[in-house]
This record gives structure tokens, sequence and C-alpha cells, in this order.
């Protein structure tokens, strides 16, 4: 069954300015998790949006459950939660007096308001914390109660813009097997991420979208398949000073696909790690710039994603 059909999706910002997102198309089915992947501005937040009628698209149709966001916007919103890349909740309001507000806004009322209370602050995990104002929760807490609100009602499409961002490594393990267990219970998820391993580790099918087009698709094998086994290189370096000039130094050499310096590493994508490292490391010694560690990974999701767009994702 499919949940989500997005057909030749377009949508502006401004008549004088490039679409935001230009003619993308892609399907979502019943029980899956779709990750849509894609540097910063390349469309991601702006197809969500759309799917979850906050805009109104400039071309194109988008349909959820058979219902249209243009013509039919009430009967989407029924269906949708949306877990927002901004934290939606009131910190003067304590956990469950979040729940319960955005309960109502979706027409929960009496028991089923109580009973859905104190589900979402079960698998938030914050049972304990139901009557502490929000502004004293970490960040992590936050992020586990806003997924929370997202579920209230169990719409069947949830849309996730980045639901782990800024959080510590054991609120992002909570929030990744939660969201595990919500597609193996049956629920559709649209995710975005700016962590690479977490849409390897979930993504039952991927959508890579750069410049507001949607330029690959598939599982992950299919996008590896697709791109060639390219390896990757990961340079760190011993300062951060000259990483740009040594990426753009390389990239486009023979045997070198794309090369990306970030966060005081460069990341190159090659057909051959063996024959590509030492032409790396002439030119790097040429620049006067020092190698401090060198790590050689097979193909991967950051590999393909590398590949298609020459940057990483959170360029």
């Amino acid at each position: 069954m499919t949940i989500v059909v997005v057909h030749e999706l377009v949508k502006r910002y401004s008549p004088d300015a490039p679409p935001a997102v230009d003619g993308v198309s892609f399907e979502i089915k019943k029980g899956e998790i779709f990750s849509l992947l894609g540097p910063n501005g390349a469309g991601k937040t702006t197809t969500i949006s759309v799917i979850s009628t906050l805009l109104h698209p400039d071309g194109g149709t988008v349909q959820v459950l058979g219902f249209d966001v243009v013509r039919a916007p009430l009967a989407v919103r029924q269906r949708v939660g949306v877990v927002p890349q901004e934290i939606a909740l009131y910190g003067e309001l304590t956990a469950a007096e979040n729940l319960r507000f955005w309960g109502e806004m979706r027409g929960l009322q009496g028991a089923e308001l109580r009973r859905e209370v104190a589900e979402k602050l079960a698998l938030a995990g914050l049972e304990e914390r139901a009557h502490a104002r929000v502004k004293t929760f970490s960040g992590g807490m936050k992020r586990r109660l806003n997924l929370a609100v997202g579920l209230l009602g169990s719409p069947p499409l949830i849309l996730m813009d980045e639901p782990t961002a800024g959080v510590d490594p054991q609120s992002r393990r909570h929030l990744l097997d939660r969201v595990k267990a919500l597609r193996d219970a049956g629920l559709t998820i649209l995710y975005t991420t700016h962590y690479m391993e977490e849409a390897q580790e979930l993504s039952d099918r991927i959508g890579i979208i750069d410049h507001g087009h949607l330029i690959a698709l598939g599982t992950l094998s299919e996008l590896v398949q697709m791109v060639g086994e390219h390896e990757t290189l990961v340079l760190g370096l011993a300062k951060a000073e000259g990483g740009q000039a040594l990426a753009g130094e390389i990239v486009g050499l023979e045997g070198i696909a794309a090369a990306t310096a970030d966060d005081g590493n460069i990341t190159v994508s090659v057909t051959s790690a063996a024959q590509a490292l030492p032409v790396v490391l002439t030119r790097a010694a040429g620049l006067g710039v020092s190698i401090r560690t060198i790590e050689v990974r097979e193909p991967d999701l950051e590999a393909v994603f590398l590949h298609l767009t020459g940057r990483t994702l959170r360029d």
C-alpha cells in the first residue's frame, strides 16, 4: 500500500530565485522508513512542509493516503504526525501539560486523551518527569518529548525532520530505537537527518536531494551499485588550515570522484584507495598540508552521498 505520492513537486519562495524544490517525485510505502537526505538548503524541509500542508506547492501534486494536500488539507493533517526540526514545546508547561495541550489540538479528549498522555510519557521515558517544567529538561529529554508529541493520536504517517539534532549519545540511541519500533509496529516514517550513520541504520529506502532535485532513489545496496564500488579516504589534518585548498587541488584528478574538507578532515571518494593515496599525499606535501591520520572506508551511504553531490551531508 502506498502512503505518500509526491509527483513533480515544485516550490518557489521567490519568482526571481530558483525553485527550492524542482520536479521532485517519489512514493513512500506503508510500514517503511524513507530517508530524505541532502546538504543544507537542498529542499528537504521544504518537501516535508508541503507534505504536512504547512506550505502550498507551486506545481505538481502531493497525496497522503489518497488525500490531496491542496484540496483536502484537513484530512491530511488528521493522518500525519510531525516531529519538527525546531523543538515545538512550551517551556513553562510540564511534560504532561504539553502532551495534553497538543493532544487537544489533535481533537483528543477525556479518557482517550489521558491514555495517550500516559502512553507517550512512557514512550519518551519521562514518566518520572511528567510534572516537571520542560524548561528544566536537557536537550535529549526535549527531543524525546518532541517525538512523543508528534505521535499523539497514532497517525499512520510520521514526518521526522532531524529528530536527533544536538542530543547526547544515550538520547540518540533511545530515539533511534523508538523509530525502529514504530516502523515495526506498522507506522510509515519520512525521516531526514544530518547523521549519515542514522540513515544507514534506519532506512528501508533513501532519496538523495540536491539543489531541489531528487538525484537518486533506492535501497542502500541499489544506490551503491548505481554509483559503482567507490571507496572513501578520510584524512585527518594536523591543522584545519589548508584543507579546502587540498580538496580543491585533488578533485577531478584521475580516480578521484569528489573531495570535501570539513571539521579538520578531508573526505575523498575514490575508485581505488591504494592508487589515489600516493597522489593525494604528494599534493598535500606540495601545499604544506600535514596529514595526521588516514582511514580507508568501504562503500557505504556516505561514499554514495559524496560521489553524487560532491559534498558531505553537513555542507
